[in-house]
């Protein structure tokens, strides 16, 4: 009976130059040893495994596709070398940890559904690093990705985390498109209680550009950092 391949979930950057810094050498000892991968982004996974490991030839190895708009088909396919062909594969995320916050968790999923071993590497994950620099509770928290778009549902979203929070003694952590952060900071200010905290997580592990700051949002009003277009995470608590 022919052996069916492993599955290790690849971490990546967050921050350009940092690969030194985050990533480990078993990672990078993993990679170079793989031929078949299973990306978020075909672009940037190349790069990426080049960066690690410059020795390897981009264009003898094999990148498959699966984003959010994968469908189930696509990703049970992406998974038949690992199963008929005994190799093992690597999932590539667009950055930080795959499976989490991540489309990889759907060929996680399918993974687990073939019997397949699935091998987690530690890595940069913007979620755990800001909520561990917050200050914040630890113990209970909710990770609710991205808000809706609208200012009318994205409004009652926040009154309904602070609720959350309050209720449950919870942290709520959230996310934005880069390039609405600014108005989402606006919501924010506008909608929470004065003393109730706001963690903003920005740009993090970059040497030169990160920013983790937590203030009660009233001491935030007036003082709001320039985060337009900049990867970041937010987390309130009381």
């Amino acid at each position: 009976m022919k052996k069916t391949g492993n599955l290790y979930l690849i971490p990546t950057i967050l921050a350009e130059g940092t690969a030194d810094q985050v990533i480990s050498p078993q990672v990078k000892d993993t990679v170079r040893n793989l031929s078949y991968f299973i990306v978020e982004n075909l672009r940037t996974a190349r790069r990426y495994v080049k960066m690690i490991c410059p020795e390897l030839t981009i264009e003898e190895l094999t990148f498959v596709q699966i984003d959010k708009d994968a469908t189930p088909a696509q990703v049970q396919a992406s998974l038949k070398p690992i199963v008929e062909k005994g190799i093992d594969a690597g999932i590539i995320s667009e950055a930080g940890c795959p499976g989490i916050a991540d489309p990889g968790a759907e060929i996680v999923k399918y993974a687990h559904q073939k019997e397949i071993k699935v091998i987690p590497f530690a890595g940069p994950s913007a979620i755990l690093l800001s909520l561990m620099a917050s200050g914040f509770n630890g113990q209970q928290f909710a990770f609710h990705g991205y808000l809706p778009i609208d200012k009318g549902p994205r409004l009652q979203a926040l009154r309904q985390l602070e609720k959350e929070m309050q209720q449950r003694k919870q942290t709520q952590i959230f996310m934005e498109t880069p390039y609405r952060n600014n108005k989402l900071l606006e919501d924010l200010l506008t909608t929470l209680h004065p003393e109730t905290k706001l963690c903003i997580a920005a740009n993090i592990t970059s040497p030169e550009h990160e920013f983790i700051q937590t203030k009660t949002i009233s001491q935030w009003k007036g003082k709001l950092p320039d985060i337009h277009k900049q990867p970041a995470v937010f987390l309130i608590y009381r």
